[in-house]
């Protein structure tokens, strides 16, 4: 079931899929803020491909037909499918494809579902290709950052390349940093900035283009007013030349009527 045919029936036309099941997005301020920046994280990251999309807390329906056959995801990523238009819910047969990695950033309320019933409906159902987990507060998964890859029908641990776990279908690799899941870029071996990191760099920019404008604004009132100082010196040697030629002019006339 991982691809098929992407096409729009009067069968889907008929029937309205809901677009919410009734719970939050988050058990909590924390949970929720790390799932958005983790969605907002990789949106930033993949804005330059249109084909591919990211979403999360979005209802995922698998069966046509069945208004209960669905899954909603924190954070979810497909490869091959547009970015546009934005989405009431993801209808995995009108789509083409199933999402190809998702994270659950699992809470109290959410653990026995993230780590027993989602990872079965995932591996045998979506195939989900990578599907990790994390606990932010570190009281409900041991260890609190978890990642598995569908290996022949099953989920295997990814093995840790410097404290990190690579994502083949992000191109990343993850690594958890005390309440933050953080994305490492390994080919250009940078970090990629979070939401709150991204508005500081952009008023960083912002006070830096403002500082520059307003040194080029000094520069040219100091230009302006050094080139009003050397017209107005101009215009005092001009003035002073002309006096100097009257007084000789006045000077020889005196001189030639006494001779």
């Amino acid at each position: 079931m991982a691809t098929v045919p992407r096409t729009v029936t009067d069968q889907d036309q008929d029937i309205t899929y809901p677009m919410r099941d009734g719970r939050p997005m988050g058990e909590t301020d924390l949970h929720r803020n790390k799932m958005a920046d983790l969605i907002a994280t990789l949106e930033d990251h993949f804005t330059g491909d249109p084909d591919i999309y990211v979403s999360g807390n979005l209802l995922v329906f698998y069966e046509r037909g069945d208004r209960r056959k669905h899954v909603s995801p924190d954070v979810f990523v497909v490869r091959g499918v547009p970015k546009k238009p934005l989405r009431d819910h993801y209808l995995i047969w009108r789509e083409g494809k199933t999402p190809e990695f998702v994270i659950e950033v699992t809470s109290k309320s959410t653990r026995g579902e993230d780590q027993r019933k989602k990872p079965i409906l995932y591996r045998d159902v979506l195939k989900v290709a990578e599907y990790f987990l994390f606990d932010p507060t570190e009281d409900y998964l041991k260890p609190p950052f978890q990642g598995f890859r569908l290996v022949e029908g099953e989920y295997v641990a990814i093995e840790p390349v410097l404290g990190r776990l690579p994502s083949t279908v992000l191109g990343l690799h993850l690594e958890r940093s005390g309440v933050d899941l953080r994305l490492f870029d390994p080919t250009t071996r940078k970090w990629l900035p979070t939401p709150r990191e991204r508005a500081e760099a952009e008023r960083e920019r912002a006070e830096a283009e403002r500082e520059r404008a307003e040194a080029e604004r000094e520069r040219a009132e100091a230009e302006r007013e050094r080139a009003e100082r050397e017209k107005a010196e101009r215009t005092r040697i001009e003035a002073e030349v002309i006096r100097l030629r009257e007084e000789n002019e006045s000077l020889r006339r005196r001189l030639g009527k006494r001779s």
